[in-house]
């Protein structure tokens, strides 16, 4: 009896796990060549911004996030995007890129006659800033 319960248990959390991870936010960053090295900011105090700032502020390195699909709530992304700028120490993220692009290719069918589907996501990009 406790194992059938242990894998029924396992099952509902695989399946929880599964769920959750529909909605997942990809994300990575490039830091700036040569540029200054800062400790991880706050991810809470980020600001995303859509243009670029008139206050004087010096160039980080870019931002990169990736929905897994459609669904995803922007304020999801929003939170990605602040705490991936968070790692290299960004004050904000400006949004410069936020298309549906194509990511990559499905090859399907026999060595002759081959079809190719292209794969369309969704890719957001931000410049992380850090305030002077």
């Amino acid at each position: 009896m406790k194992t059938t319960a242990r894998s029924l248990g396992s099952v509902v959390a695989g399946a929880f796990l599964l769920l959750a991870g529909c909605n997942t936010v990809y994300t990575t960053h490039t830091q700036e060549i040569g540029g200054p090295e800062f400790p991880p900011s706050d991810p809470a105090k980020v600001e995303i911004l859509r243009k670029e700032p008139t206050r004087p502020h010096i160039r980080l390195g870019e931002v990169r996030a990736e929905p897994s699909n459609d669904d995803v709530d922007a304020r999801k992304i929003e939170e990605a995007i602040r705490k991936e700028a968070a790692k290299i120490g960004a004050d904000a993220a400006v949004v410069i890129y936020d298309h549906t692009q194509i990511t990559g290719e499905v090859v399907s069918g026999p060595w002759v006659g081959r079809t190719i589907t292209p794969i369309e996501d969704r890719v957001i990009i931000a410049i992380a800033i850090k305030y002077q």
